[in-house]
């Protein structure tokens, strides 16, 4: 459920934390967290949990969480990889931070993930995908609908439909953006 600011500040109360100072804080755990995995996959899950809601997409920007979820795309463990791309997901709506991802070779490290054996990651990637590039379809390369195509016969419905959905929006992209150089 979406809030508003005047809701979030009635919550919180005079003696409460803020979203902003409690955001801040789990990026301290993050950062100093010393039983190391799990304690950055529950904070990163919810770092991503906090990234559905727009109210919330100025403190991310403040805190450069788009940066750590860019970051965690390197990981080794699946669960950072997978967290990372739902938050990224998440942000996805704004157009300022589709931008930001796209400057910083989001559309490459996410399409990385497409091939990935976990269907939840490749899920993911792909619905990134498919809102990032909204605004920049040019950005569509040929793995991308390769991969895209594949999932059209997935027996997981989720992957099938949504591999469908992604081709029915950018397939013509590749072939008018190459017709074009």
């Amino acid at each position: 459920m979406f809030t508003r600011k005047e809701v979030l500040e009635r919550k919180t109360g005079e003696d409460g934390i803020g979203r902003y100072d409690f955001l801040k804080q789990l990026i301290n755990e993050f950062a100093t967290t010393k039983s190391f995995l799990e304690s950055k996959k529950q904070t990163l899950a919810n770092l991503s949990n906090f990234a559905y809601d727009p109210i919330n997409f100025v403190f991310f920007k403040q805190l450069h969480i788009l940066d750590l979820f860019l970051a965690q795309l390197s990981e080794n463990s699946e669960d950072l990889i997978n967290f990372s791309l739902a938050g990224l997901c998440n942000l996805a709506s704004d157009p300022e931070n589709k931008e930001y991802i796209i400057s910083l070779n989001g559309v490459y490290l996410i399409s990385q993930y497409l091939s990935h054996q976990n269907i939840e990651i490749k899920l993911n990637s792909l619905t990134t995908l498919y809102y990032i590039l909204e605004t920049q379809p040019h950005l569509v390369t040929q793995d991308i609908l390769n991969e895209s195509e594949s999932f059209k016969s997935s027996d997981d419905p989720r992957l099938s439909n949504l591999g469908t959905v992604f081709l029915e929006k950018y397939k013509h992209e590749v072939s008018y953006s190459s017709q074009g150089v």
